[in-house]
């Protein structure tokens, strides 16, 4: 039986994990956010309502499930209470179970404005970054300066560390980039307010982890963002500031890789991405419209409108090694209902050479061409769809298609933005390891 299970982006982001996480978390005691910060937006759709989360776990929808922020997460407490207090308007009530990490490095004002003016400075080579001071948070935990969520806990302490830091980046801020500076005593006064709020959810939360391991509960370990956005191995610069492949489970929870049972990656029955960076398959053209309409595909965080492309099985294959995945859930393959043809990329080209690349350098991208497979596209409605059988028979081999290409196998497919749109081929936390 499988008790812990990762479930994480095998793309550029924007898979479906939200949805697949709430699915999965019914029957689970606990759900973990292991890396990224509020940069990542999970959508759900529950009775027709449409519930945005970008720092609380997907899962803790479930009013019997214990949601985690463990010390991978950067942390806005700002953002946070935000989210809090939006739940409890749908009758969602998190205080009681909701812990966050006390090594969690906080995102304050001054990493916001830092974000934003390296981005304004960079100009027409912007990474295209979210503006909501992730990479500076990231960067403050590296340089062993960051401000920790733990360090609320002590007022005088905190206030004289984070003097220090408001200096530090106001150098940076007027003297290089010709910004505004930010103010020490508006940023200690807006913080303060917020202890009150969350000092009981204050925890070790990697010791409640392995209390709930030996205890035999089980747990899903909910990462954001896509591999391909990984610190380490995504389209580097375009990348998030983390990492959002498997690595960043063990490090970002301080649970160790062999209690990790199940890793189980959602990947777009095609390809999308938000921002600046590679992407082989982008198509231009009415496919492009149809995803971008009828798979609304424009970014829960951003608002900005996703590229779109055919599913890359060379990237895929990739993300499969790296994150050692046991099986794909498919999401969105709806969004494929009345295509005349689907096209899968099986291999990359390079332009100058001819010569077919496994997966390119960082200055080979550019001179990359998609080699394709087409396939039939099918007629029927998947709208909704709960069991294999009841797909359409292209549909069905576009699936098989995907587990030959791959050699693992899809054990979920999502039908529909609904929870209930879904199709369990297998049930996961029951296959062996």
């Amino acid at each position: 039986m499988n008790k812990n299970i990762v479930i994480l982006g095998t793309q550029w982001g924007d898979e479906g994990k939200g949805k697949v996480v709430d699915c999965l978390t019914k029957d689970s005691s606990y759900v973990v956010r292991y890396q990224g910060g509020h940069n990542a937006g999970h959508t759900l759709v529950v009775n027709d309502k449409k519930i945005i989360l970008h720092l609380i776990p997907s899962g803790l929808l479930h009013k019997n499930v214990i949601g985690i922020i463990a010390n991978g997460v950067v942390v806005s407490p700002f953002e946070l209470i935000k989210e809090i207090k939006m739940l409890e308007t749908h009758n969602i009530f998190v205080h009681k179970r909701l812990f966050i990490s006390n090594s969690s490095p906080l995102i304050l004002q001054y990493h916001i404005e830092m974000d934003i003016a390296r981005e304004k400075k960079l100009g027409i080579s912007a990474l295209g970054t979210t503006g909501r001071g992730i990479g500076p948070a990231y960067e403050d935990k590296i340089a062993r300066r960051a401000l920790r969520i733990g360090d609320l806990k002590n007022e005088k302490t905190l206030s004289i560390r984070l003097e220090k830091i408001v200096n530090y980046y106001n150098h940076q801020l007027v003297s290089f980039y010709k910004h505004k500076p930010v103010d020490y005593k508006i940023i200690l006064r807006d913080l303060l307010p917020t202890i009150d709020l969350i000092y009981d959810m204050i925890k070790d939360t990697t010791s409640i982890l392995h209390t709930a391991i030996q205890s035999n509960k089980k747990i899903i370990f909910e990462g954001a963002q896509g591999s391909f956005l990984d610190i380490d191995h995504g389209t580097y610069p375009y990348v998030t500031s983390s990492n959002s492949t498997i690595g960043g489970v063990i490090t970002g929870t301080g649970v160790g890789s062999k209690s990790l049972d199940y890793i189980l990656g959602v990947t777009k029955a095609y390809s999308t991405r938000v921002g600046y960076g590679p992407f082989p398959t982008e198509l231009f053209d009415d496919v492009d419209k149809h995803f971008s309409k009828k798979g609304h595909e424009f970014g829960s965080t951003t608002g900005r409108k996703r590229r779109t492309g055919w599913l890359d099985a060379v990237a895929l294959c990739r993300s499969v090694r790296i994150n050692s995945l046991s099986g794909l859930c498919i999401t969105k393959l709806d969004v494929l209902d009345g295509l005349h043809e689907i096209k899968i990329c099986t291999a990359y080209k390079n332009i100058n050479t001819l010569e077919i690349i496994s997966f390119p350098d960082i200055d080979e991208w550019k001179n990359i061409e998609p080699i394709y497979e087409t396939y039939p596209g099918w007629n029927k409605k998947t709208l909704g769809i709960k069991k294999l059988i009841d797909l359409p028979y292209e549909a069905r081999n576009y699936i098989n298609r995907i587990e030959e290409i791959t050699q693992i196998p899809v054990d979920i497919i999502s039908t529909g933005p609904d929870r209930s749109d879904i199709i369990f081929v297998r049930d996961i936390f029951f296959i062996k390891k």
